[in-house]
């Protein structure tokens, strides 16, 4: 027991240590888990023949993140992404896998073995390329867009992969497996579908990805609501562990991927109320088994085999990386992504990835490669995954800064103007407030960071700069010292928060306004230092809400004064709310306490909707009279 309290201690300690070093010199916490890897493994000594065991234990890291991507997605989404899901996600597959087969039939490898090799490689690193594009903001790009749409139809490929692999066996490998098949039995692992024939074989996986679908969508929410009525976050914890477990086990046993299970119940689960629950208690075993997976990465790299096939190593890990690069570079010249996301696309795929190891081991099992090959293969996978974040490191540094120099993507806009009010992004919301703004005199000082809108909104004569708003320096030329206010309408989440918290602190008397996406990131706002937050839906919704009550038969008096009634009730019970999520611990900010709350406002609204108020007139409907003299000469 101590000895496993002592590998625990080793692998926690290189992570603290090198991950936020890591961090700190740029490198990112991908590469600060593979280096504190190879640091205790085959540098130190500390690890080493436990690393294969633990590797897939944390490997489990990558099914919680597909559980976590597929509650990210809608099924509706998915269907809208089908084109790049089959048009660029397949042809990268299908392309990749030809150009590697061509390459280890060169190497006088049998046309089976060149297949197998073909497939394996033809995938990257799912958690190696969102881990980092998070990390550094790059989800929302249109080449972070992109590459997810491949590296969710490379997940999805990985079944028929493994459905296919056996086929590809070699004889004399088979041959070889017979004499120890007696011992094989004894080690095999559980099936539910060992011996069926095929077409038993189609039918269990077909039962077993229609029971997850089927159970996910209707017994999904009495059981969470069973499990929620308890209070416990323990409870739901182990409710949420449970989910994930039980369906990464049924795959299992029907010889099909955990990950893409998990996948697939992530994406029913993506309409559930309870999403965000769920997100919020996985989260943190997900981060840790990724990081624990990195570090067996890094401490797997076997040096022996290394030095003595060093030259061939490094030829084949730079050839698949220069060949899926060139392909995925060509893709996206068909595809027409465009300047510094073109790089980003192909840059961030070029690995291998960590399915490639899944893939490996089940060759081994099936006797489609020899084991003398796959000791090399393996170093590939891990070098090329190890080499990830050095990518990303010179898209940062190199390609990011060339093209913002002018050489394919626009610098951004010299400032020439200060202005009263600063609007960060002008989209479809930023756009009303500026026009609202500028048609009654108020100077502001415009900046959205796409081009593409900037251009489009000089062509109708609203003046627009291009630029990063969350930049200081590209604040400060815009004047912020001297700004009266700062409209915050862009459409990232995290940066509109981050713009609010550094503006707030560094210049406190500039009023900030910010639009919410719902009620969540308006208390973030708010907790951030915004001095007014609006809902971009809540006033369209009301005024819809609205109409629909008229159209109904309500007399359009009685609709105004209920709608003033549900917008004073909701402000008056908003201060509660935020107090409530605000003591909340991280990432159960909606706990049911807040539920509970939630539900007496709703209960309060109902009794206040019964209220006839048809002979008293609200302070808030005496509130259209014309200013006093001299109110206009405040804002002058």
């Amino acid at each position: 027991m101590t000895l496993y309290f002592v590998q625990a201690f080793i692998y926690l300690a290189a992570a603290v240590i090198a991950v936020p070093l890591a961090k700190k010199l740029g490198l990112g916490s991908v590469l600060g888990y593979l280096i504190a890897g190879v640091i205790i493994g085959p540098v130190a000594g500390f690890v080493g023949a436990e690393t294969v065991t633990i590797q897939h234990f944390a490997e489990f890291g990558v099914v919680m993140m597909l559980f976590l991507v597929g509650l990210e997605l809608e099924p509706k989404m998915l269907w809208q992404m089908r084109n790049r899901l089959l048009g660029l996600g397949g042809m990268q597959v299908g392309l990749t896998t030809l150009l590697i087969t061509g390459v280890a039939l060169l190497f006088n490898q049998p046309f089976s073995v060149a297949l197998a090799i073909g497939l394996i490689f033809s995938l990257s690193s799912t958690a190696i390329v969102l881990q980092t594009f998070n990390e550094k903001g790059l989800t929302k790009t249109e080449g972070g867009n992109n590459a997810f749409s491949v590296l969710l139809m490379q997940d999805i490929a990985v079944i028929p992969m493994l459905a296919f692999m056996p086929m590809l066996a070699l004889p004399e490998l088979v041959e070889a497996a017979k004499s120890m098949q007696a011992a094989a039995e004894h080690h095999e692992e559980l099936s539910l579908v060992a011996g069926l024939p095929t077409w038993g074989y189609a039918l269990a996986i077909l039962g077993s990805i229609s029971g997850v679908i089927v159970l996910g969508h209707f017994l999904s929410r009495p059981l969470f609501h069973y499990v929620a009525s308890s209070g416990l976050r323990e409870i739901f914890v182990a409710m949420a562990l449970l989910l994930v477990i039980g369906i990464a086990a049924l795959m299992g046993l029907v010889g099909l991927s955990p990950a893409l299970g998990t996948f697939l119940a992530g994406v029913v689960l993506a309409n559930s109320e309870f999403r965000h629950e769920l997100e919020s208690n996985i989260e943190p075993f997900k981060g840790l088994l990724l990081g624990l997976f990195f570090i067996t990465v890094g401490a797997g790299i076997n040096f022996s085999t290394l030095s003595e096939n060093a030259g061939l190593i490094v030829m084949l890990t730079l050839a698949v990386m220069i060949g899926k690069a060139g392909i995925l570079w060509f893709l996206a010249v068909i595809f027409k992504i465009k300047n510094s996301n073109r790089w980003l696309f192909a840059l961030s795929l070029a690995q291998a990835g960590e399915f490639g190891f899944v893939l490996l081991s089940f060759s081994v099992q099936n006797h489609v490669i020899p084991n003398d090959i796959i000791a090399i293969l393996q170093l590939v996978v891990a070098i090329s995954m190890f080499l990830t974040p050095l990518l990303f490191i010179f898209y940062e540094k190199v390609i990011i800064p060339r093209y913002q120099q002018g050489e394919g993507e626009k610098e951004f806009d010299n400032i020439e103007e200060k202005g009263q009010v600063i609007i960060a992004g002008v989209g479809r919301f930023g756009q009303i407030v500026n026009r609202l703004l500028v048609a009654n005199g108020v100077h502001t000082v415009v900046l959205d960071h796409e081009a593409s809108q900037v251009e489009n909104l000089r062509k109708i004569n609203i003046k627009t700069y291009f630029g990063d708003a969350t930049r200081p320096e590209l604040l400060h030329t815009a004047g912020i010292e001297e700004a009266a206010m700062l409209v915050v309408a862009i459409d990232n989440r995290e940066a509109a928060k981050e713009l609010t918290h550094y503006v707030k602190h560094t210049y406190p008397h500039v009023k900030i306004l910010a639009r919410a996406f719902d009620k969540g990131h308006s208390y973030e706002l708010r907790e951030a230092g915004a001095d007014e937050i609006v809902n971009e839906t809540y006033f369209s919704a009301l005024e819809l809400g609205a109409k629909a009550m008229q159209e109904l038969g309500f007399h359009p008096f009685q609709v105004e004064q209920k709608r003033q009634t549900f917008c004073k009730t909701e402000h008056e019970a908003s201060e509660h709310l935020y107090e409530q999520w605000k003591g909340g611990s991280e990432g159960q900010q909606f706990d049911p306490s807040y539920q509970k709350l939630f539900i007496q406002l709703e209960d309060t609204i109902k009794e206040a909707m019964k209220k006839d108020r048809m002979d008293k007139h609200h302070s808030d409907e005496r509130g259209w009279t014309p200013p006093p003299k001299g109110y206009e000469s405040k804002f002058e």
